[in-house]
């Protein structure tokens, strides 16, 4: 079944580009739009969190913060040593 999409088009790409990384989409929560998890769900990943991140429905500056949903999928440890031993 097919996600809602997001109403910011700049926080929708970044959900997507996190979708092309492999990244799960959850919609629904309390105060989010839903929330990103890395697929590869490491225990060094981050400071113990794992990642995941919140995407926010009505955000102040929907640029900043696909921006910084980008930021977190392209610097995740996981996703980093990955690409290292892909070259």
């Amino acid at each position: 079944m097919a996600r809602n999409r997001h109403p910011n088009k700049e926080v929708e790409q970044a959900i997507r580009h996190a979708e092309h990384h492999g990244w799960r989409v959850m919609v629904g929560g309390s105060h989010a739009w839903g929330k990103l998890y890395c697929p590869y769900n490491d225990s060094e990943c981050r400071c113990g969190t794992f990642c995941i991140a919140s995407v926010w429905s009505t955000p102040r500056n929907p640029s900043s913060h696909a921006r910084d949903l980008r930021r977190v999928v392209d610097h995740c440890t996981a996703n980093r040593h990955q690409n290292d031993g892909a070259q």
